[in-house]
């Protein structure tokens, strides 16, 4: 015995994720645009707050630069440089 139902697709909670982002962006304007001196005031610290972050998360640490501990050791304080020549 087969039984086939037919079921419709619940458009239910994608009204109600279009709904809430609407909810949000209103209540984003809202909110930057009544407090923009409060916010404006803090861009500074912000912009100062964002270098360090961005140093240490953009670098990955300092053990990835390649190349560099080949310059290092050609360079090194008491080996001879054969590729420099000296006017004298």
């Amino acid at each position: 015995m087969d039984h086939d139902h037919y079921t419709q697709p619940s458009t239910g909670g994608s009204r109600g994720k279009i709904a809430l982002a609407i909810f949000l962006a209103i209540g984003a304007f809202f909110l930057l645009s009544e407090h923009r001196a409060h916010l404006f005031g803090y861009l500074p610290y912000l912009l100062l707050l964002a270098c360090p972050l961005l140093h240490m998360f953009h670098h990955g640490g300092h053990g990835g630069h390649g190349g560099h501990g080949t310059h290092a050791s050609k360079n090194a304080p008491g080996t001879p440089n054969a590729g420099s020549t000296k006017e004298g």
